[in-house]
């Protein structure tokens, strides 16, 4: 990788769920639950919903950049209907959203949160998170976790700037905090996140494999794969640049 790359990162934006948080140990509970909503009664049904989205209603797994890894809750409803969910889209859509802001109760940090946040707010960083699941979710994670004050932007896909991997939450993170994509490090689990940041022309794409992803799957659209975020700290310019 190229040194310069590094040099030149001043803002840091993270995906959520399996970068800042433990995807399996966080979710794999909630995306049952959401299988149940959406059978509304029909337990045989759950396991038809949770294959087709993507996890393995015996195992827990969830296979990297599946409907459940990846989607955000319209996409999820819509997959469910289609996969036998007798639920109007736009109502699961709105039951699974009031879902997705419960879970953030029970999920499983990464690492200690706030102090990493800390840490490099300190060094100068803008920080900023996005992610597939709605705002208020990725807030009411931030403030459990004590990282809100830490950060510069938050996007949901319910946020106004577009959905993964299209571009738009890079670039609108960006015009919040006053950088170039190229001075702006993408870090997520997923390739939706590889690819947002690709298409925004972002200076450095992380992986970190605490997700649904692996070396094998992130390698070919990553410029970097981190065990977790915790390496950030080592990997990146002791100060942002001005």
């Amino acid at each position: 990788m190229n040194p310069d790359k590094l040099t030149r990162i001043a803002g840091i934006l993270f995906d959520k769920d399996g970068t800042l948080l433990r995807y399996d140990e966080s979710w794999g509970p909630v995306n049952r639950e959401a299988a149940r909503i959406a059978a509304a009664g029909n337990a045989g049904l759950e396991p038809q919903l949770l294959f087709s989205g993507g996890m393995d209603p015996v195992s827990g797994h969830t296979r990297a950049d599946s409907l459940l890894a990846a989607g955000n809750a319209a996409e999820i409803a819509a997959g469910f209907v289609s996969a036998g969910s007798l639920f109007d889209v736009a109502e699961l859509t709105r039951l699974l959203d009031e879902l997705f802001v419960r879970a953030a109760e029970f999920s499983v940090p990464v690492a200690d949160l706030a102090g990493l946040f800390a840490r490099l707010k300190a060094r100068g960083f803008k920080l900023g998170v996005a992610s597939s699941d709605n705002e208020e979710s990725i807030r009411q994670t931030a403030i459990r976790f004590g990282f809100i004050d830490h950060l510069d932007f938050i996007a949901g896909y319910d946020s106004g700037h577009g959905v993964k991997p299209e571009p738009g939450m890079v670039l609108g993170f960006c015009r919040a905090v006053g950088l170039d994509p190229g001075e702006v490090a993408m870090v997520g689990d997923n390739n939706h996140d590889m690819h947002m940041g690709e298409k925004a022309g972002v200076g450095l794409k992380v992986a970190v494999l605490t997700g649904t992803g692996s070396r094998e799957t992130l390698s070919a659209a990553a410029d970097i794969c981190l065990d977790d975020i915790t390496a950030l700290e080592r990997l990146l310019p002791e100060k942002a640049e001005a």
